[in-house]
């Protein structure tokens, strides 16, 4: 089985960016630079044969390149008991287009529809229960004007997360170009 998820990767300046937030608040497990990126959609574990068959939907998904900005910070819980600390991203048309038709392509290859709402975000940390709501609020308030961007998204990816005492670590399986030709597109006019 293989833990599959598919996002956007992030320019190097703009991780660097992030991580120099990355500080400053006592119970906040911190992700690794390396490990930033914007989910479109997490898909979970499957067989070999499975992710081949996203793999293969993946590969036919088309879509322009588009212009992205990060902005902002906030957090995921109910109440007091926050969970995730994430830096927003600015309303994108692009964006949007992209995410729907990554959603598509991996329900036409045989998996669930996702049945919460696309947020996006970019994951700085995972908080701690012991982690004060009043903690919390003051450094969202310090680093709440934080911005990055735009940059330019011209591909999307297929990430393995693989689980270990540290947390998760991802790699990229499969990278897919936007605004290119994709397979079988020219094989037509052959």
């Amino acid at each position: 089985m293989i833990r599959l998820f598919v996002g956007l990767p992030l320019p190097e300046r703009t991780r660097e960016r992030l991580a120099s937030l990355a500080h400053g608040l006592a119970g906040a497990r911190w992700i690794p630079p390396e490990n930033y990126h914007l989910t479109l959609r997490f898909i979970g574990e499957v067989d070999e044969g499975t992710a081949a068959d996203i793999d293969e939907a993946l590969d036919h998904v088309v879509a322009k390149p588009f212009p992205l900005a990060l902005d902002g910070l906030g957090s995921f819980g109910r109440g007091h008991r926050q969970h995730t600390l994430w830096v927003g991203v600015e309303k994108a048309e692009g964006l949007s287009h992209l995410q729907a038709k990554v959603e598509s392509a991996v329900v036409r290859a045989g998996q669930p529809a996702e049945d919460r709402k696309f947020s996006p975000h970019v994951t700085l940390a995972r908080l701690g229960s012991d982690l004060s709501a009043e903690k919390l609020a003051r450094f969202v308030e310090a680093n709440g004007l934080f911005r990055d961007g735009p940059f330019q998204v011209d591909r999307f990816c297929l990430f393995e997360s693989v689980l270990g005492k540290g947390g998760a670590v991802y790699h990229e399986l499969r990278s897919y170009p936007l605004g290119g030709w994709r397979p079988d597109e020219d094989e037509e006019g052959e």
